[in-house]
């Protein structure tokens, strides 16, 4: 599986932005997929996670109440919102799948099976 985020960008703070995490080589369907990001000098952290039954769970609270995720089969993708974006979102966004779709995994680190390149997203006081 080739996973392929998009939809980064320069955002004003207070704004929006949808990425998108596209998928190649299977159906995306019966998979976890995560998204994840990377400030500069910061550890990766986990966002949001949508199991294959549309069930979605958060992880960083910062982004509880201003994001979603969301996955549209057909196109095989997997999307996340952000509103109301904060200079502290500035980061590079990544996803990640997991061939175990039946549950977002509840450790932190579980190693998920495929990882795309990511997408910069910074957004400007």
């Amino acid at each position: 599986v080739q996973l392929q985020a998009s939809g980064g960008g320069l955002v004003q703070a207070g704004g929006s932005l949808r990425l998108s995490c596209l998928a190649s080589g299977a159906a995306l369907d019966s998979y976890v997929v995560g998204w994840f990001r990377q400030a500069p000098g910061k550890e990766r952290e986990r966002l949001l996670c949508i199991d294959d039954r549309g069930r979605s769970a958060y992880y960083e609270e910062s982004l509880k109440g201003r994001s979603a995720i969301s996955r549209d089969n057909a196109k095989n993708t997997v999307y996340l919102q952000i509103h109301r974006l904060e200079p502290e979102d500035t980061a590079v966004y990544s996803c990640a799948a997991d061939r175990y779709g039946a549950k977002c995994p509840e450790n932190p680190n579980y190693p998920m099976d495929y990882w795309g390149k990511g997408t910069q997203v910074t957004v400007s006081s």
